[in-house]
């Protein structure tokens, strides 16, 4: 970047960032909401709009390039992790977003996923999950609950699935977070903090797929029972949820366990508080893993620390060889090692 986009102050509405494509996703999936938290995001960074590039696999949430008006590539399935590492490397000054589903991510493209992870790639991952096959007709998924009854599990699925902040932690993640489609305000605040995080940031995206599992993520996140089975983590904040912000969560042991303010002697002061940037993942990895009914789902940023980019680490590699090397030019190397002078 130069001085001058250094000191530049670039000003955009969400709508800056909306394509002349029209949205094809169905009526009422969950996928607009994302769109839209993302247009407005990427509106408050403050970043030319040339430096962003959007990369996606196969599915339904993998159209989305097409409705940025930004620099984007549709790729095959399975793959986008890998095509935007190779974009983040080849031109570390981007903004690289890759949009993908819990499918495309998990499954045909589990490898490439989670080894992006591993490296701690500068790349802002957002993951739909739906839990579902949308774009292939409803067949269940790597994230599908365990008896789910779909085209391909008639009689329910027996397979266990992925918890998806799991697989980011267990993969040495330094940034995961979570949201819900719907919430707009929410996603927008996670999706800014995760462009500005260096490294990795993965956002699993609770989205609604209206035709194929619509409402499978209702019991958490319906309006009229959220407040009481979700919490919302702050940083540096205590972890209080509920429609009356009366229960909370403090650690019992090696478990956590969801207590009543007032009950037992209980204050805010006995409850845990959340430290996004412990690099001890612990007790993120067992928030990033509650469940409801016993505890409610966590959202927000849930872990966020500092570590080496594996795209810096990259060109700062480069600059060290070329530094010390005797070949520094196509000249150099071609003179170099045996020559023979033909007459």
């Amino acid at each position: 970047m130069n001085n001058m986009e250094e000191t530049q102050t670039f000003q955009y509405t969400p709508k800056d960032f909306k394509s002349d494509q029209e949205v094809r996703w169905c009526p009422g999936c969950g996928d607009h909401a994302v769109l839209n938290a993302v247009q407005k995001a990427l509106s408050e960074l403050g970043i030319p709009k040339e430096k962003f590039a959007f990369i996606s696999g196969i599915g339904c949430s993998s159209r989305f390039p097409y409705y940025m008006d930004t620099y984007g590539f549709h790729g095959i399935h399975g793959r986008a992790s890998a095509i935007a590492s190779g974009v983040k490397i080849a031109n570390p000054e981007l903004s690289v977003w890759q949009i993908t589903g819990d499918g495309d991510a998990l499954a045909i493209g589990g490898n490439h996923f989670i080894h992006a992870i591993r490296r701690n790639i500068d790349l802002n991952i957002i993951l739909f999950n739906n839990q579902i096959y949308g774009l292939t007709k409803g067949q269940y998924s790597p994230t599908s609950e365990k008896g789910l009854v779909t085209k391909t599990s008639p009689f329910g699925t027996i397979e266990e699935p992925f918890s998806v902040g799991e697989l980011v932690i267990g993969a040495k993640g330094k940034f995961f977070a979570r949201t819900i489609d719907a919430n707009v305000t929410l996603s927008t605040q996670i999706y800014i903090e995760a462009a500005q995080h260096k490294g990795t940031s993965v956002i699993e995206v609770l989205q609604n797929c209206i035709i194929f599992n619509d409402g499978i993520h209702d019991v958490v996140a319906g309006r009229e029972v959220r407040d009481d089975r979700t919490i919302i983590l702050k940083h540096g904040e205590p972890m209080i949820f509920g429609k009356d912000r009366n229960k909370g969560l403090v650690l019992d042991g090696l478990k956590l366990k969801v207590v009543t303010l007032g009950e037992n002697g209980i204050s805010e002061k006995n409850l845990l508080v959340h430290d996004a940037h412990e690099s001890n993942p612990g007790i993120q990895y067992m928030l990033a893993n509650m469940k409801y009914p016993e505890y409610p789902v966590a959202l927000g940023v849930i872990r966020s620390v500092d570590g080496h980019t594996y795209d810096a680490d990259v060109e700062e590699q480069i600059k060290s060889v070329q530094k010390d090397a005797k070949i520094k030019c196509m000249d150099d190397l071609m003179v170099s090692g045996s020559t023979w002078k033909v007459e």
